[in-house]
């Protein structure tokens, strides 16, 4: 199966935006891919820079205008496409998340943002309430989505830091890992800090692949987006990074341009590395009770 991840640079413009994303979208379908995955909140800025009520405004529904629009797109090149939008679930309920939109243009199912940071930059938790632990259904909020595809183990940015998510992931038989990203730099770090940075958010995601010998995608931005407020901004750092089920590199983007990562996924690779590193057999169940507390004495 053929992969894509698109790093694009946004602006203010959501319609610019949204025909950059499909024209990239449109672009990899040609080339042979099957599944398409767009960064993080890829409609327009990232806006949690700052805290602003206004700002719910730019919040739809799913289903909504934009699930259409992809969905069409979907149906039309025939492929899975991985988006990511911020939700209206309710007056007051916003989540950030990511759906997938199947070859038939239907939403084939979606993923609330569990994991959600409160930084400088980053006030996500003025904007978004976590995703359910548990739906209504009783289904965890950590099941992958089905797909003509596969089983998508889909995660959002934030959850790329924790190791439990892709667990429970792979151990809901996911077939691949996808992190819609937005994430970059602080322009008031030094150039140590933001190497050391970069280095841990592209290792601990490698080492989900690792450690569940499953495939990765990661789609992050790319660009200079200045504060709403006009004091800073973050440079996001691209490198977005397709790898295999060992976190051997299938293709990187570098850090300051627009780019379309392609990849090939053999899912008879994960099935051979299982067989030779089978950490979900050796896993001692038994012992791990204490991971369900949030700290221990």
């Amino acid at each position: 199966m053929r992969v894509a991840a698109i790093q694009q640079q946004n602006s203010a413009d959501l319609a610019r935006n949204l025909d950059r994303s499909m024209e990239k979208i449109r672009e990899a379908a040609a080339a042979g891919a099957e599944l398409v995955m767009l960064q993080e909140l890829h409609r327009s800025l990232y806006f949690c820079q700052t805290e602003d009520t206004s700002v719910f405004d730019l919040a739809e529904p799913v289903p909504g205008p934009s699930t259409d629009v992809l969905g069409a797109l979907a149906r039309e090149l025939n492929i899975v496409i991985v988006a990511s939008l911020f939700e209206k679930r309710a007056t007051g309920l916003y989540h950030n998340t990511a759906v997938v939109l199947e070859r038939d243009g239907n939403l084939a199912g979606l993923y609330r943002k569990m994991h959600i940071p409160d930084d400088p930059g980053f006030y996500e938790k003025f904007y978004f309430t976590p995703g359910d632990a548990t739906f209504n259904t009783g289904q965890s909020g950590f099941t992958p989505i089905r797909t003509s595809v596969g089983k998508l183990g889909l995660l959002v940015c934030w959850d790329q830091w924790y190791p439990e998510a892709a667990r429970l992931m792979a151990l809901a038989g996911a077939d691949l890992l996808l992190y819609p990203t937005a994430i970059g730099w602080d322009q008031g770090d030094d150039p140590e800090e933001q190497a050391r940075q970069l280095d841990a958010w592209i290792t601990v995601q490698r080492a989900h692949a690792v450690a569940n010998g499953l495939p990765v995608v990661v789609a992050n931005r790319t660009g200079f987006e200045p504060a709403p407020d006009g004091d800073g901004g973050i440079q996001f750092w691209g490198n977005s990074f397709i790898c295999g089920p060992q976190g051997e590199y299938l293709a990187r983007a570098g850090d300051d341009q627009e780019q379309t990562l392609m990849a090939d996924l053999d899912p008879d690779r994960s099935e051979s590395v299982r067989r030779i590193w089978p950490y979900l057999r050796d896993r001692r169940i038994d012992a791990y009770e204490d991971l369900t507390k949030r700290f221990r004495d």
